[in-house]
């Protein structure tokens, strides 16, 4: 099937300056920003200000919740909440170590004192004391480790900060030297988490450092950093806003504080260097803000839609906390965008020709001129060798993928908490004196029917009392009609192991229906621990969906843009590979323990099952990025002469430098999360998404696409005339001048 392709030559006639430009609608925008800049720095300034502080006024809601809609573990919950109000609530754990025994009179006195204060505290109903005559299994063999559970009177996303932190506190004041208390439970790490590090200073600092050895002046440097601040600041006011309406996970400000930082600078460094370019080509400032907006500004329009877009794949999961984690990143892709399309304009008003004083010695080189420098003799390198240099980066990127294979998927638990935290520390105390399941018991609702239910339940405490993997199974707490029972197992593993997930498994699907069959009885597992399996299951179910509907949505708006169905598939296939490869690292770390002292992980564990979902929609995106502003580079080359391999050799020499400076400026940004923050999360979210800058800037643009591009040659740009048709135009280039159509059948 052949397709009919135009090529573009400029017109021997030129209009004035930056006419043609100030036609397209990124054209007038700048013009407008440019010509009304000091109005457009008040009205973010102001905007900055209005939504910081109705945010502080308001306050926030940020919680841990990770629930998997209407799983088993979801409806013990809502059983316990009809059946047993009183006890409907979450629960946090007091842990008490002792240097004498527990049961001494003066640690006995003091413990019974701690739990009467307890007890009157907002949102408490009940504390139950290790020393209580209904207390089970709360004193540790060795008699040195004890435990009162606390029951709040809601849910662990409806408890208010301050009531944990009330009680973290009230605690805490009881113990001394020899009577150490540390505490427990979901509900007390979304409180008592570990503070975010340094990162974000730590990133800007390597950022501003990269683009003054780039740009060579402070002028140039301070833009790209200011837009990007301006933006995200917003974006941290709208995101605790956001937090009062959708399920926002505590960990939401740093992730949008290091994917804000990272395509924030990177936005503006593409429009500055533009602007600096036309400044030496002979433009007027004006001129060139405009010029640089409507050919640099269209490409990052398009590269942040596509950040946008794979990010949209997160609601096909369907979960709150995925959604809210996704609208706070699209929120801050949106308005680091905003700030690089507008207030960067302005700025470069107020700048003009003074972008480039307060030089530092030594690092002023100017903008480049397309002579033959390093990445043009690196761009035909690739033209010469295609095969070899393709098949070289294929084969760095599949071994780089390899651990992908072995990612076991399961939330991780406090026992990955930095050591000095007290959830760490109730932990390890808990796992130390009654073994590690402990720190994770299986709740399980039994429904009984009038008349049917003693010899069940004697059956089923028999069975699990002989299940291999429970260490203790509590008797059974009936409700006040003896409808309902619950009943507490405690596995011999941790919660994250994989050995607890498999008990669960075997509880449903053996033991309990072994015992019930033939009964009305109906057992459900719930617990915190049970609902970490029924999410990581439902999470692993919907991934193929996602990378599917991400790939397909990316795949129609690159056919849109780029008028091409060859550069689309290409891009879809190379990003999974930098994708794949950014998994295996993680992996490799975080689960098999390569390196992991070196970045101050505590231990190993899986992945938790939402990050691979999280990383992939990012990371595609990122990718994208870079693909949309090499690939605009390159179809401008060949529109502009019809020859595939001038196109692409030169569209890689006059992108390289650009492209890999900003990848040094995200990498910078994402890596100081991975050495600069305790939380495990930020680390392997910080070091996944370095790791993928890395091998996406390297070995993927500037090797692989090329090496394909240069095989595939005229069919890189093919496009059946009928899709032609169809499929709207959404050209990321402007032609500076007016062009000439001349046509190119292929």
């Amino acid at each position: 099937m052949s397709s009919s392709l135009t090529v573009t030559t400029p017109a021997s006639s030129p209009p004035r300056q930056g006419a043609v430009a100030e036609k397209s609608a990124l054209g007038r925008l700048a013009g407008w920003c440019y010509d009304h800049r000091r109005r457009v720095l008040v009205l973010w300034i102001l905007g900055i200000i209005l939504l910081t502080a109705i945010s502080q006024i308001v306050g926030t809601r940020y919680q841990d919740s990770f629930s998997s809609g209407n799983s088993e573990s979801q409806q013990v919950q809502n059983i316990l909440g009809a059946r047993f109000p009183s006890t409907a609530g979450t629960t946090a754990y007091v842990v008490i170590h002792t240097a004498s025994a527990v049961n001494s009179p003066a640690s006995e006195a003091t413990t019974a004192q701690m739990v009467a204060r307890l007890r009157t505290l907002t949102n408490v109903t009940g504390v139950t004391s290790p020393f209580a005559a209904g207390a089970v299994h709360q004193i540790s063999s060795d008699g040195h480790i004890a435990f009162a559970v606390v029951q709040f009177d809601r849910d662990e996303p409806n408890i208010p900060n301050s009531s944990v932190t009330k009680l973290v506190d009230t605690a805490r004041s009881f113990g001394r030297p020899g009577y150490d208390v540390e505490l427990g439970g979901q509900v007390i790490g979304k409180v008592i988490a570990a503070k975010p590090g340094p990162s974000e200073g730590v990133g800007i600092v390597a950022a501003m450092i990269i683009m003054l050895i780039a740009f060579g002046s402070l002028v140039a440097m301070g833009l790209p950093i200011m837009a990007a601040l301006f933006g995200i600041s917003i974006g941290f006011a709208i995101q605790d806003l956001l937090s009062h309406v959708l399920n926002v996970p505590i960990f939401a400000p740093e992730m949008l504080a290091m994917i804000g930082l990272g395509v924030g600078i990177d936005y503006a460094l593409f429009i500055v260097t533009r602007f600096r370019q036309g400044l030496v080509d002979g433009r007027e400032p004006r001129v060139a803000v405009i010029e640089a907006l409507a050919t640099s500004g269209r490409a990052v329009l398009f590269a942040g839609c596509t950040v946008i877009i794979s990010l949209l794949g997160l609601f096909i999961v369907n979960l709150p906390f995925m959604q809210g984690l996704a609208v706070g990143a699209i929120a801050a892709v949106l308005l680091v965008m905003a700030a690089a399309l507008t207030l960067l304009p302005a700025m470069l008003g107020f700048a003009g020709r003074a972008v480039d004083r307060l030089r530092v010695p030594g690092l002023f080189r100017g903008v480049p001129a397309n002579g033959r420098g390093f990445w043009y003799r690196w761009s035909r390198m690739i033209q010469r060798h295609p095969v070899s240099s393709g098949l070289s980066a294929l084969i760095v990127l599949l071994l780089l993928a390899i651990p992908l294979f072995s990612m076991r998927l399961a939330f991780t638990d406090a026992g990955n908490d930095p050591a000095g935290l007290t959830t760490r520390q109730a932990y390890d105390l808990l796992a130390q004196g009654f073994g590690p399941g402990f720190n994770g018991p299986l709740v399980m609702a039994v429904e009984v029917p009038a008349g049917s239910g003693p010899a069940t339940l004697t059956g089923l405490d028999a069975a699990l009392r002989r299940t291999p993997g429970i260490a203790f199974a509590a008797p059974p707490r009936w409700n006040a009609i003896h409808s309902t029972a619950v009943i507490i197992a405690y596995p011999t593993t941790a919660p994250e192991a994989a050995p607890t997930a498999r008990l669960v498994t075997t509880l449903r699907q053996r033991v309990i229906p072994s015992v019930t069959a033939g009964t009305f009885v109906k057992v459900l597992v719930g617990g915190e621990t049970a609902g970490g399996v029924d999410a990581a299951s439902y999470l692993s179910s919907r991934l193929f969906w996602v990378v599917g509907g991400v790939i397909v949505l990316a795949f129609i708006f690159l056919m849109a843009v780029f008028r091409s169905v060859v550069i689309p598939l290409k891009a879809a296939v190379m990003n999974l590979l930098s994708v794949g490869a950014a998994y295996g690292v993680i992996v490799a770390v975080f689960q098999w323990g390569w390196g992991a002292s070196i970045i101050g992980i505590g231990s190993t564990g899986p992945i938790d099952p939402w990050v691979p979902l999280m990383m992939f929609t990012i990371l595609f995106g990122l990718s994208m990025d870079y693909e949309v502003f090499l690939l605009s580079r390159m179809r401008e080359e060949w529109r502009r002469t019809g020859e595939n391999t001038t196109a692409v050799a030169d569209g890689l020499a006059k992108t390289a430098r650009v492209i890999t400076a900003a990848a040094a400026i995200m990498i910078c940004v994402f890596g100081s999360f991975v050495i600069g923050d305790p939380l495990r999360v930020l680390k392997v979210f910080g070091l996944g998404l370095a790791a993928s800058i890395v091998i996406d800037a390297s070995l993927v643009r500037m090797v692989l696409v090329p090496s394909v591009m240069e095989l595939l040659g005229r069919a890189n740009w093919y496009m059946p005339r009928w899709l032609d048709r169809i499929v709207p135009t959404l050209g990321v280039e402007v032609d500076l001048e007016e062009p000439a159509v001349v046509p190119v059948s292929g």
